[in-house]
């Protein structure tokens, strides 16, 4: 690499130049990352906190599932229970509401899960109160609340006991309040329900398709049911576009550098070819040159967003993990590189005679 290294020593400030733009684009792409795991968090993470092997859900006559519109018959109930194979079921249910702090009147969205205190253990089945008079709150929704262990709060007029405060659980963007079955039907029908459970979690090993197909109703592990959220496709889907979309501009903007470079090296690409230079280490040459480059403005970037990200956890839903940081910059460098290999054409049809002026 000795022509590569030449190259970084004396056009510095070309080199800066590609390679802020590189730092620029990772951090656009690593903070994009980084929000769009934010709010996938804030609108699926109590979905993935349930308990039991499958979600199942009611199975609309028209369209596709959704927990907006499930409600699950207690004859489908009784049905799941008595299938062989299936250990346990535990009906849930879930409906968007308000909550306040005992006489205070500015109330917050919250999301009022009906699930019983004996329900097997999960991050949604651990705020489960063991009395139809209390609660139990995630961390977000006894922040938003303002109350601690002991408080009360008022759910659609009524008064209940914060009994416990678990970690985070979100969704569709509202913190969740976790009520007992019978509360919660309460609640459900005051707000316009029917009081039946959204959904069930069901643990064991029957036959699903069968299952389902007999009670009506759809079955599907927890990471296949996020589809059944209205907001969680169109949400993830349109912020991964974006991403996609940046990863391509990446791929463009180092490879066209890359091109043009190595266009203006050509006459030393040729002298070297005439004095015996190998291809293959040409070609190490360059994809070393550019490796350099997006190793130095990738790692800028993932450094800003790392410290960004840190800064922005308290105000934005921001997640910072391997998959938002390592995982875009691999595919960014990858994708450089990628690029950058349009620019060996040059390299690999240089004409040795070409050094010797014999296009003159």
């Amino acid at each position: 690499m000795f022509v590569a290294w030449r190259d970084l020593r004396f056009a510095r400030g070309r080199f800066v130049l590609i390679g802020s733009v590189v730092a620029l684009i990772t951090l656009l792409v690593g903070f994009l990352a980084g929000l769009t795991g934010g709010l996938a968090g804030q609108n699926v993470s109590a979905v993935l906190g349930l308990p039991g092997d499958r979600l199942v859900l009611q199975e609309p006559a028209n369209g596709e599932p959704s927990f907006s519109g499930s409600a699950i018959a207690p004859s489908a109930v009784s049905a799941w229970q008595d299938t062989a194979g299936v250990e346990v079921v535990t009906p849930i249910g879930i409906v968007q509401g308000r909550a306040a702090q005992a006489g205070d009147r500015s109330a917050v969205g919250v999301a009022l899960f009906g699930i019983a205190h004996e329900a097997p253990g999960s991050a949604v089945a651990d705020l489960a109160p063991d009395a139809d008079d209390s609660v139990g709150l995630s961390s977000g929704a006894a922040t938003d609340l303002g109350v601690s262990v002991g408080d009360s709060i008022t759910i659609v007029g009524s008064r209940y006991r914060v009994a416990r405060i678990g970690g985070d659980a979100w969704y569709s963007h509202t913190p969740v309040v976790a009520l007992s079955p019978t509360a919660w039907a309460e609640v459900d029908r005051r707000l316009g329900g029917d009081g039946e459970a959204t959904v069930l979690a069901v643990s064991g090993a029957p036959d699903w398709d069968a299952a389902a197909d007999r009670t009506g109703t759809w079955a599907a592990p927890r990471l296949t049911s996020l589809t059944a959220l209205e907001t969680f496709t169109s949400e993830v889907g349109s912020l991964g576009l974006m991403i996609v979309m940046l990863f391509g501009v990446s791929a463009l903007v180092v490879g066209a550098f890359f091109t043009v470079w190595t266009l203006q090296r050509a006459g030393d690409i040729a002298v070297l070819k005439a004095l015996g230079a190998s291809e293959g280490s040409l070609v190490r040459d360059a994809l070393g040159q550019a490796l350099v480059v997006l190793v130095a403005g990738i790692g800028v970037g993932i450094v800003i967003v790392s410290v960004l990200g840190a800064l922005a956890d308290d105000v934005l839903p921001f997640l910072l993990s391997p998959l938002t940081t390592v995982l875009p910059a691999a595919v960014m460098a990858v994708l450089g590189l990628a690029g950058a290999a349009v620019a060996l054409r040059t390299v690999t049809r240089a004409d040795p005679l070409t050094a010797l002026g014999s296009n003159r």
